[in-house]
């Protein structure tokens, strides 16, 4: 049974059901659209864009403020702050919400995941390649495929902020 976790202002529904691998699946619905669960790729390339137009760091710092209060619970407080923080960007604030929301749920589900590590700093190195390192979206979305825990531990304890 899915699990609202956000309906963002202009309708949009962001929420958990089961996917192929658990109950943790982040699935979007735009204006009555067939529900889809967005691939890292798609919301690393709309972020991407996004930071053209508003700066990639001023995204990468707003995305740190959620990251840091993520936990395996979904938090209604920062539901609002990631609504909030959208609202700073103009036209663009449906995109921020939805793809900062999802990113959100996301974390959520890698902190919910059994025999998962690395958590949600996986998103946040994905994040940081993306918006401070200035990789694509394909290479963010696909660096950490394949490669073991230990690895990744390693890249994230060079990058000091991702040794926690």
């Amino acid at each position: 049974m899915a699990t609202v976790i956000k309906i963002i202002p202009d309708g949009n529904l962001i929420e958990f059901d089961k996917g192929k691998f658990d109950d943790w699946c982040v699935y979007v619905t735009k204006n009555s659209e067939p529900r889809f669960a967005p691939a890292d790729i798609l919301y690393f390339s709309a972020l991407k864009q996004l930071g053209e137009k508003h700066g990639h760091r001023r995204i990468y710092e707003d995305f740190v403020k959620i990251y840091d209060h993520t936990n395996s619970k979904i938090d209604e407080k920062t539901l609002s702050q990631i609504t909030e923080i959208a609202n700073n960007y103009g036209d663009d604030k449906t995109t921020i919400d939805i793809w900062i929301t999802v990113i959100y749920a996301g974390m959520i589900a890698e902190e919910n995941k059994e025999f998962a590590i690395l958590k949600k700093r996986v998103k946040r190195l994905g994040m940081y390649q993306l918006l401070i390192e200035n990789k694509t979206p394909e290479f963010a979305a696909n660096f950490s495929k394949g490669k073991t825990w230990r690895e990744l531990d390693i890249v994230m304890k060079k990058t000091w902020f991702l040794a926690d």
